[in-house]
């Protein structure tokens, strides 16, 4: 089907100009490898999907590309299709020759125009950069392809961005070839780029024998551009080149200045601090809220509590927990790895089942933790529930029908789940790292302030002293009903956070 919304030039040079900008807003092109609804590995995809649709519903103007991922996305569903009634073929410069790719397009809601990068070769498989046996041994290739195709589309569809907006290693040699190979195109003169870190753990790091591919000579393998320990480094190159950098937190962007969390990095940010911010992210409420949850037993609101507990019992329930009042429930959804504080949960646990308390855990993770996990619902039948798998319905479950949701990271650079706890006043004990840090206020019985329970020190003692604080809280309804008030009340809108890029953006244009 032709893509409906669309009339355009099908080669450079036309009159027709996408998204022409009328008052003061602004041309914004999001680069990233996934987005909410199309295609989805982890928080990455939230981010750029919800975030594209709050800039867009602020009245700016944006355009989001994405790779089209043949076999996870549902042309049909999502109204993907050609941009023109021939089709926009564009032909990207790869390694000395050039490669093929065809553009396709839809709109997310309410006016965000999305452009698919279709190119077989690279992106029809089954899964977006690994599969059970590892990564993809082509991922430079397909990112360096992605990058540089993601260029040519604008230049293809006569975009002139004001702001291009990059997402993860994935995307970030977008702001290397436009300070460099593209650097004589007029269209991009007066562009600025803004590289999003999402997690500082994944970097793009490719062999120094890929480094031909990038179409760059070898004057940029140095310590100040793309070479990281005699490797390629995509992020690296992106935190070189671009105008600006954020991540996902006001806390992770301190962190990672330091060696422990700068992961080999530290110094390169450490050097472009001046351009280093924070934004919090935050939630789609349209999805996450008690109000409205349609995957929930029962809805409800801060002035009427009461379907938490139909919620809370259909918990125990699914989980098969003992009936017992005197109890709260612990969730925890996410990954299980030494990254989420599995490590030290798993030192403390005997000592907390010790006292009056359930658990109702959801996720996949490193093997010896399933193991684990899977051994404790033995040792303690009736009070820890557990699914090893990625189950939607169940994590809003978790959600609405825990007491007290827990997230001991190791570090943890924006986390969502925590915001989401709120919303649903089941209330968060984390350790204070990164956006955990940020978005929880440690509460404080005596004032009836603060929205969460936090610790400082990665130790299985501090968890425990933090998990012994909620309980306390938990025996006393008026403090509970004040830290339940707190969170509720607390906002992490996308609105809030789309205010913050668009200061950020303009702040960029005025350099």
């Amino acid at each position: 089907m032709i893509y409906p919304t669309l009339t355009l030039p099908l080669q450079r040079g036309g009159n027709h100009t996408i998204f022409s900008i009328g008052g003061n807003s602004m041309n914004i092109v999001m680069v990233a490898s996934e987005a909410v609804p199309f295609a989805k590995t982890g928080g990455l995809a939230d981010v750029v999907g919800t975030l594209s649709r709050a800039l867009a519903g602020a009245k700016e103007s944006v355009t989001l590309i994405l790779p089209y991922y043949r076999k996870r996305m549902d042309a049909k569903k999502f109204g993907i299709g050609p941009v023109s009634r021939k089709p926009l073929e564009i032909s990207v410069p790869f390694a000395g020759a050039r490669i093929k790719g065809t553009v396709l397009g839809a709109t997310l809601k309410p006016n965000v125009k999305v452009y698919f990068i279709d190119q077989p070769a690279f992106f029809d498989r089954d899964e977006l950069y690994q599969t059970v046996s590892g990564d993809y041994p082509d991922n430079a290739e397909r990112f360096i392809f992605f990058s540089r195709a993601a260029i040519e589309t604008m230049d293809a569809l006569d975009i002139k961005p004001d702001v291009v907006h990059a997402h993860d290693w994935q995307a970030a040699m977008v702001p290397v070839y436009l300070k460099t190979l593209y650097r004589q195109n007029k269209r991009f003169t007066k562009t600025r780029t803004l590289l999003t870190i999402h997690n500082l753990g994944y970097q793009g790091l490719f062999p120094k024998e890929d480094m031909p591919l990038t179409g760059l000579s070898w004057d940029y393998f140095t310590f100040d551009k793309l070479e990281f320990w005699g490797k390629v480094g995509f992020l690296k190159g992106g935190i070189a080149f671009a105008d600006a950098i954020s991540t996902v937190s006001k806390r992770y962007a301190e962190e990672i200045l330091g060696e422990e969390q700068g992961l080999g990095l530290s110094t390169a940010l450490s050097y472009r601090k001046n351009v280093l911010s924070g934004i919090l992210n935050g939630i789609d409420y349209d999805e996450w809220s008690p109000e409205t949850d349609t995957l929930v037993p029962a809805n409800f609101s801060p002035k009427d509590m009461s379907g938490k507990e139909t919620c809370k019992s259909a918990l125990r329930k699914y989980f098969k927990l003992k009936a017992n009042g005197d109890s709260p429930i612990i969730g925890i959804v996410g990954r299980l790895t030494v990254q989420k504080g599995l490590d030290i949960f798993a030192a403390a646990l005997p000592e907390i089942m010790k006292r009056k308390v359930q658990f109702a855990i959801l996720g996949t993770g490193e093997q010896k933790y399933h193991d684990l996990l899977t051994s404790a619902c033995g040792d303690y039948p009736g009070r820890i529930g557990l699914k090893l798998a990625f189950d939607n319905q169940l994590a809003h479950q978790i959600e609405a029908g825990s007491d007290f949701f827990l997230m001991p990271s190791h570090y943890e650079p924006c986390g969502l789940n925590q915001m989401i706890s709120l919303k649903y006043g089941t209330i968060p004990i984390v350790r204070a790292t990164g956006g955990l840090d940020d978005s929880i206020d440690d509460f404080n019985a005596k004032k009836s302030l603060g929205n969460g329970f936090k610790f400082a020190e990665y130790t299985p003692e501090a968890l425990i002293a933090a998990i012994d604080r909620a309980l306390a809280a938990w025996k006393d309804p008026k403090q509970m009903k004040a830290v339940i008030r707190n969170a509720m009340n607390s906002d992490f809108s996308w609105k809030r956070s789309a205010k913050e890029y668009v200061e950020l953006y303009k702040k960029m244009m005025k350099r």
